[in-house]
Parts: C-alpha cells; sequence; structure tokens
C-alpha cells in the first residue's frame, strides 16, 4: 500500500539531505574524520542532487522518472545501513554509527510507502 505521495516524498527528500549533510555536527561525530563522516554528506549532497532532476512536483529539472528515483533511494539507504560494518566503525559510541542504520532503514520504509508517480502523471494515464 503506496499511501505517501510523491509532493510529501520530495520535501522528505530534502529535509533528510540536509539531515544526512549535518548529521556528524547534529551527533557529534564530526571530529572522528573518515567513512563514518564522508558518507552521510556525500550521500546528502547525492540526495539533493538527484532529486533535483527528478521528474516530480520537487524536481525542477525533471528528468529522472520516479521509480528510477525510488531505486536510488534504496541502494543508497542499503549503503548508509551498512556502512558501519562496510567500513569497520559500527564497534564506535552509538552516536556514531547509529545515525547511519536508523536512517537508512527509515528512508527504505519510506519508499515502501511512496507512491512510484506524480498525482499528474498518474492521472494523465488512467484517462489515457
Amino acid at each position: 500500500m503506496r499511501f505517501i505521495p510523491t509532493k510529501v516524498h520530495g520535501v522528505l527528500d530534502y529535509i533528510v539531505g540536509v539531515a544526512l549533510i549535518a548529521a556528524p555536527w547534529l551527533f557529534g561525530f564530526a571530529g572522528m574524520g573518515g567513512a563514518a563522516v564522508i558518507i552521510p554528506i556525500v550521500l546528502g549532497i547525492g540526495l539533493i542532487v538527484y532529486s533535483l532532476f527528478t521528474k516530480y512536483e520537487w524536481g525542477p529539472f525533471g528528468f529522472i522518472p520516479m521509480p528510477v528515483h525510488l531505486v536510488f533511494d534504496i541502494v543508497a539507504s542499503l549503503f548508509l545501513a551498512l556502512s558501519p560494518w562496510i567500513f569497520g566503525f559500527a564497534g564506535e559510541t552509538p552516536n556514531v554509527w547509529l545515525p547511519h542504520v536508523v536512517v537508512g532503514a527509515a528512508v527504505i520504509v519510506v519508499v515502501l510507502f511512496s507512491q512510484p508517480q506524480p498525482a499528474t502523471t498518474r492521472g494523465r494515464a488512467a484517462t489515457a
């Protein structure tokens, strides 16, 4: 059951993108450097960039279809959630690795409940 409209998903994309960029400072692990810090920043910037190019209400340069955007979200979120073990910082204090896991898992849940097409596209497809 996909009940999150693309209009809401788009807002969440930009909020999560900014939150990922700020996460090392928000959660107090910016000083440790390395993959724990770089991964959320790069993924946050990437999320904002591909959201700008997604064909939905919040994509001003929209040419990436929403289903492709959702695949990007899943791949990036799995990478984020698994990164503490892939890059070996899972043994650090929870404020370092837990945000990666929680945000990664939360975005996967959002994707599973997000509509794969903007409302205007769904309406046109139904009438065509």
